[in-house]
């Protein structure tokens, strides 16, 4: 298999040395997935702007769906990424490893945007009509709903670039979810 190597800011495109430099700014490093998406001209500042596109969820919700997606996908870079962010956004370790599952028992719109989430993965977007029923009545609109969509789709990307390419995690490892047995 051809391995991907984590390039360096004066391995990549002017356009991207900028937005390595931004990240260092923001973030302190450079993640190695991004480094990974630098590997083209454009696909990192596609994926940043896309990312970071206004939305009608709030940094919590998108947590959520972040995690439940990435659950879905099986793609520990993005289980890691966002359970640290999960903690910087409020959740602790046991409501992060609910999300994942596919649900919550802390909040009623999570459970649904959870579940949504977790649907429209595994479904590949053939959404069943019940969970997306209880999203509505769990009182988001069907802007929130193009939003989740979108959201699916954001992180459906970045789990597909690690899974494809696998390179290191450079976040604290997400611990394996187990699920209990009835």
């Amino acid at each position: 298999m051809s391995t991907f190597n984590i390039l360096k800011r004066e391995e990549v495109s002017a356009n991207n040395q900028a937005i390595f430099d931004n990240l260092n700014k923001a973030l302190g490093f450079v993640p190695n997935l991004y480094a990974t998406y630098a590997h083209s001209d454009t696909a990192l500042e596609n994926y940043l702007n896309f990312a970071n596109a206004k939305t009608s969820l709030s940094a919590k919700e998108k947590e959520v769906v972040n995690l439940a997606v990435s659950q879905v996908n099986d793609c520990i870079y993005c289980l890691s990424a966002h359970t640290a962010i999960g903690k910087m956004n409020g959740f602790t370790e046991a409501q992060i490893l609910e999300l994942r599952a596919g649900y919550s028992t802390i909040n009623t719109k999570f459970d649904a945007l959870a579940k949504l989430a977790k649907n429209i993965t595994e479904n590949r977007g053939k959404t069943d009509q019940d969970v997306l029923e209880n999203y509505f009545n769990a009182g988001y609109t069907k802007g929130n709903l193009i939003d989740t969509i979108a959201l699916v789709g954001d992180k459906t990307i970045s789990n597909y670039v690690h899974s494809t390419t696998l390179v290191p995690v450079d976040f604290p490892l997400a611990q394996p979810l187990k699920l209990e047995t009835i």
